[in-house]
């Protein structure tokens, strides 16, 4: 009896120690499922973190790269160009321009001023009153001597815009003003300049030139008396040839120039910038360079609406007589090289012929935007 119970017994503590064996056992598999999936969504969780993290960061930077390009085109936006040009063919080239300003469709704003005068638009641009300027070429570099390097050269806007004007048939070149009186404008500048430096180049000796101040009253002087002979620029050519009949072009100086072949141009109209204003301002330079550009060409692809602006800013009083002379004013926008080689050339030959005509001496590379 005893034995059995010892045996009963024995097998008890068996049954238990298994059953704890079992559950010890079945424990750590029935939990590691559990503590697997809870790890798998931690690390889901961290890495969904991390990705909203770098897509925050990343908006972040284009938020600040926006807000960048926003400050910058409000800067543009502010800096508005100061332009003056003259009453005649360097305005022509621009009205387009003027009239897109005024309409809020231009690229940046800008403001123009127009004077009769070249001096007036000298000082303004040597005060700082002006940034960009269109003026005769020997004053543009008069004005860079005269400022110590203050401007520069950035293109070209006219060529030759001079004409020989007289209802006397025996005037047709340069040989024939011998022993003539010429009425001109231009004393000290583009017209006074190119007109001497012809007379030279053809060796003639007794041609007189009378100055007067505007090249209207030289057309009022020609009204009255269409046998006098006179060099005036477009487009007064055209204006004196409609209200007198007895008027015609005898000779473009252009043509007299060009056909010496000794490798310069006449240029009458350079563009010109402050220096300061193209070092603080260079995409505002640029920008204008474009639409003075595309302003020129309207010009020649549509010279009825350009001849009504034209008239529109007094430049010329009637439209059809503007039209009739834009293809003869050599309105251009010529940059860099060709703009370097064609305005040294030219202002070479002034200086050959007269160190004062451009300031003394000659501009230095500098002057010459490339």
């Amino acid at each position: 009896m005893k034995k059995t119970t010892f045996v009963m017994t024995i097998l008890l503590i068996g049954a238990l120690l298994t059953g704890c064996a079992q559950q010890a056992a079945e424990t750590p598999a029935s939990e590691a499922p559990a503590a697997a999936e809870e790890s798998v969504e931690e690390a889901a969780a961290e890495e969904a973190s991390s990705e909203e993290a770098a897509a925050a960061e990343l908006e972040a930077e284009a938020d600040s790269a926006e807000e960048t390009a926003a400050e910058t085109e409000a800067s543009a936006e502010e800096t508005v160009v100061r332009v003056g040009s003259l009453q005649g063919p360097t305005t022509m080239g621009i009205v387009s321009l003027r009239k897109t300003s005024e309409n809020g469709e231009a690229k940046q704003p800008y403001e123009f001023i127009m004077s009769a005068q070249p001096a007036e638009i000298a000082s303004a641009i040597a005060t700082g009153d002006l940034d960009i300027a269109l003026l005769p070429a020997n004053l543009a570099a008069t004005l860079y001597q005269k400022t110590n390097g203050g401007v520069k050269a950035i293109d070209l806007n006219t060529l030759g815009v001079l004409y020989c004007v007289t209802g006397d048939e025996t005037v047709s070149s340069v040989e024939d003003l011998a022993g003539r009186t010429v009425l001109t404008t231009g004393q000290g500048a583009t017209p006074e300049y190119a007109l001497r430096y012809l007379l030279s180049q053809y060796e003639i000796e007794d041609c007189e030139p009378e100055f007067k101040s505007e090249a209207t009253e030289v057309a009022a002087l020609l009204k009255e008396d269409p046998t006098q002979i006179a060099i005036l620029p477009q487009p007064f050519v055209t204006a004196a040839i409609a209200q007198n009949e007895a008027l015609s072009v005898a000779f473009s100086l252009q043509e007299a120039w060009d056909a010496l072949a000794d490798g310069s141009r006449l240029v009458t109209g350079v563009t010109i910038v402050r220096t300061d204003f193209l070092n603080e301002h260079p995409e505002a330079v640029e920008t204008f360079l474009e639409e003075h550009a595309a302003s020129v060409e309207m010009t020649t692809t549509d010279p009825d609406a350009v001849a009504e602006l034209i008239a529109e800013y007094g430049i010329i009083e009637k439209a059809p007589v503007a039209k009739k002379a834009l293809p003869a004013c050599n309105i251009v926008c010529i940059t860099g090289e060709e703009m370097h080689t064609a305005l040294e050339g030219y202002l070479t030959t002034l200086y050959e012929l007269n160190p004062e005509a451009v300031g003394g001496d000659l501009p230095a590379e500098d002057f010459y935007m490339k």
